[in-house]
């Protein structure tokens, strides 16, 4: 059974408010499926490992910041997959520079993520408007549902569909 969003809402008011037993609650109810959406979009245990050490201290850390729109859970996403794409920034250089390391494999999303910000389709992006990268980001990149990206960003699923539908067009006229 799915914890409830409501139950997450009061923990993160805790958490925001110093409470380490609340805090350790959310931390049980998110690990496990961070942990697993992580690893589908890392290959190397220890980045993952790193990355929801991060996410869960930012939790803390700004557990108070949660505006109590949309589900807990996709703010929880939004930073998890915002510290996996910064670890990946640090821990490999460019596309066509990738430098191979024993014992750990580079998955072709992480490929594709650091084709995607040093290359044309990079610089395409950093062209939309804030708005329309932003429901790019969530549905491409973090590969969120339509609803999940629009609950973590705050807006109507249909408004969701209408930006990504402008930032297609947006990005197939600049990159052809």
């Amino acid at each position: 059974m799915d914890p409830d969003p409501r139950d997450d809402a009061r923990l993160l008011a805790a958490t925001a408010d110093g409470d380490r037993a609340a805090f350790g609650e959310l931390y049980r109810r998110h690990l496990p499926w961070l942990l697993a959406r992580l690893s589908r979009r890392c290959a190397s245990p220890e980045l993952v490992d790193e990355v929801v050490q991060d996410t869960f201290v930012a939790i803390w850390r700004s557990a108070g910041k949660w505006d109590g729109r949309g589900e807990p859970a996709a703010w929880i996403w939004g930073i998890g997959i915002r510290r996996l794409v910064d670890t990946l920034r640090r821990s490999h250089p460019p596309a066509g520079e990738l430098i191979e390391f024993p014992g750990v494999e580079t998955s072709a999303e992480e490929h594709v993520l650091l084709a995607v910000q040093y290359g044309d389709v990079g610089a395409a992006l950093a062209s939309l408007s804030p708005e329309l990268r932003a429901v790019v980001q969530a549905t491409v990149l973090d590969g969120l549902t339509t609803r999940e990206a629009a609950r973590l960003l705050g807006i109507p699923p249909g408004t969701v569909k209408t930006r990504m539908m402008r930032a297609r067009a947006q990005l197939r006229e600049r990159l052809t």
